[in-house]
Order: C-alpha cells, then structure tokens, then sequence
C-alpha cells in the first residue's frame, strides 16, 4: 500500500466513522421513541430500555453502512479534486484504478462487516429484543398502574388505581373485565395488591364487590367478597410460542423454510426474500462506492462540474435504492423474480468498473493567436 493510498484511507475512515456514528444516533433516537410507552406504562428501567433499544443497533447498521460509505466517498474525492490533490496524482502518472484504490479497499472492508452482521449480529440481537419485548409485553410485573388514571393493563382488561403506598400496596381499585362481551363485570375494593406467580400474574383485592348485569333479566347483580383473587388470564400469552419474525431467523433457516411449519404461504415469499437480501445488502456498499467513483473520476478534473457529478451520483443512488425496494416487494409475491434482485445488485459494479477504466480525455483549448 503506497502513502498515497494510506493518506486517501485515512480521511476515508475517520469520516466513515463520523458519519456513520451520527446517521445510527438519529435512527437510534427516532425509533427509541416508539418505546417510551413501556416507561411510562410499564415502568421499565432506564438501563433495560437502553439495552432494549441497543439490540436494534445491527439491524439500524445494515442499513447505514452503504448509505455513509457512499457519502464519505463522495465528500473525500469531491474535495480533494476541488483542491488539485487528485489532479497532482493524476499528473504523476497514476491510473483510474490506483486513484480509486482507496476507497474500493474500504468498500470490501466495509461488505465484509456487511456479512458479520447479517449472518450472525443480526439475528442474534432481534431475537434477543423480540424476547424481552415480549416479556415486558405480558410479564404484569413490569406493569406500573398511573394512580388516578384508567390503566389498560390489556385487552378486555382496564384497571383504576386510586392511590399507592409506599409499601406498594393499592388503595381504591376498580377493575373492569370485558374480555367476555356477553358477560362483562366490574370489581370494586378498599385495598389490594398485585402480584406474580407460577401461575401468573393476579391482584388480590380485600373489602371490596363483584357487579355484574345479567344479559337476560337486565338486573344488576352484587356479589360481596373479603378477599378475592383476579386472574390476569392475558399474561398466559407469554408462555405461548412465539411466532419469530424474518430477520431473527438465522440465513440457514431461511433457506429451509420447507421443514418450518409455523411458516405459511403468506409468509414464503417474503421470508425468502429475507434470505436473498442477507447476502445482497453488503454488496450494496461497494456498488454504491463503484457508482460514486466513476462520476467522480471517470472525467476531467474540473471545479465546474463536480457539483453536476455529485447530483447524479445522488440521484443514481436513490435510484438504485429506491429500484431494490420495488423488486423486494414484487419478488416476495413472485418468487422467480429472485435472480433480479442480484442483477440489480451487479449491474452498477460493472458499470462503475467499465466507467473507472475510460482514460478521460484531455481539455482542448485553442491557441492563440501571435502577436507582435
């Protein structure tokens, strides 16, 4: 590797870090916010929601990755054109292939990254955060009740909550069960307390009274009670199997759906393509770095025209990306489309390459004119 090379690299990295930092920050807080409800609702922690929403971060990276690799690229080379740095090295004698060299090692290095996280990071960590979301889900442990506010506990199932000791014990508790629409009742008591269980989770309640209407008779029924025990039959959902999402399959589960039988035909296609798009996405970053370098270098150097090139490197790329979606949905609901999807993938690799290749040609001026 020539001092050249490691001098491109090296902003090439640092900046690869910057703007991959700041663009996983702003996703990371985006969809964070979507988890503020099991803070406030279900008294989850700081630190669990912390670690909850770091487990999305694999799956946030094999999004940005292309997209900052891309930018780096694109930024590095359009500046150091806009200061003759490239027009010196060009001059000396380097090819089109040596000028990219830099950022084309960065781009395998950043597609092998690509690869470590889609085949292991990443259905590792979204099944890790499927299972804690599900636990908090239906763990009613974690369920913290808003004194003086109707708390919807689950469906069917609405809890009032009066005051809260600092034993934790619950003073004026009205529950309403309407999970049985033919049978709806209301449950009213002086104290009470939640707890977990084996059995799963209840509020025991004392002094209090079961109301319940009969459908028939239209008559309201009271029974009284000292103590009585409210099962929370919604929390039975988490011992129930799980039905796991795409991508916290492994790819070679993915590839095997045959011998899945929780996976429908509704399902087939999209899981499948799933698979295809594990190994297709870090392609995308040294094709996304191919397209860049050959608006950028494939011509003269010139400080009029790199705003032009910068657009339509732009706009290739929205493209491209916007073209992948497109045949991820169409192939998932025909799935002979697969061979496409890698097509698509290839085809701006070799044009980047075959645009690198073209030696540009040399600005023509005419002379001028002797004067005397």
């Amino acid at each position: 590797m020539t001092r050249f090379d490691k001098y491109i690299l090296g902003q090439l990295t640092v900046g690869m870090i910057f703007v991959t930092t700041g663009l996983t920050c702003v996703i990371w807080l985006t969809q964070s916010l979507k988890f503020i409800e099991m803070i406030v609702n279900r008294g989850l922690t700081t630190g669990s929601f912390i670690y909850l929403t770091m487990l999305l971060l694999p799956n946030f990276l094999s999004i940005v990755l292309p997209i900052a690799l891309f930018t780096v690229v694109v930024f590095t080379y359009s500046k150091m054109i806009s200061d003759r740095e490239l027009v010196v090295m060009r001059a000396t004698g380097l090819s089109q292939l040596s000028l990219a060299r830099p950022a084309i090692i960065l781009a395998i290095g950043v597609m092998v990254l690509g690869y470590l996280i889609n085949i292991f990071l990443l259905p590792q960590s979204y099944r890790m955060f499927r299972e804690m979301q599900w636990d908090i889900r239906y763990s009613y442990s974690h369920i913290l009740l808003q004194e003086g506010a109707f708390n919807e506990v689950a469906r069917g199932i609405t809890v009032y909550v009066r005051q809260r000791d600092a034993d934790g014990q619950l003073l004026g508790i009205l529950v309403h069960d309407e999970r049985n629409g033919k049978k709806p009742y209301t449950l009213l008591a002086e104290r009470g307390a939640m707890v977990e269980s084996d059995q799963g989770s209840r509020v025991i309640m004392f002094n209090g009274n079961r109301q319940e209407i009969d459908a028939n008779t239209q008559q309201l029924s009271i029974l009284y009670f000292d103590r009585y025990i409210f099962e929370m039959e919604a929390s039975k959902a988490g011992g129930e199997r799980r039905f796991r999402e795409a991508r916290e399959r492994t790819v070679a589960e993915l590839f095997n759906l045959e011998n899945d039988p929780d996976v429908g035909e509704r399902n087939f296609g999209k899981f499948t393509v799933e698979a295809h798009k594990r190994l297709i996405s870090p392609l995308l970053s040294f094709a996304y770095t191919l397209v860049g370098l050959a608006f950028l270098i494939s011509g003269s150097f010139t400080r009029r025209t790199q705003t032009r090139r910068i657009v339509m490197a732009a706009v290739s790329v929205v493209a491209l990306q916007g073209a992948m979606l497109t045949l991820e949905n169409a192939t998932a609901k025909n799935l002979p489309l697969v061979p496409l999807l890698y097509v698509l993938s290839f085809l701006p690799m070799l044009g980047g390459l075959i645009a690198m290749h073209h030696t540009p040609r040399k600005p023509s001026g005419k002379k001028l004119p002797a004067t005397a």
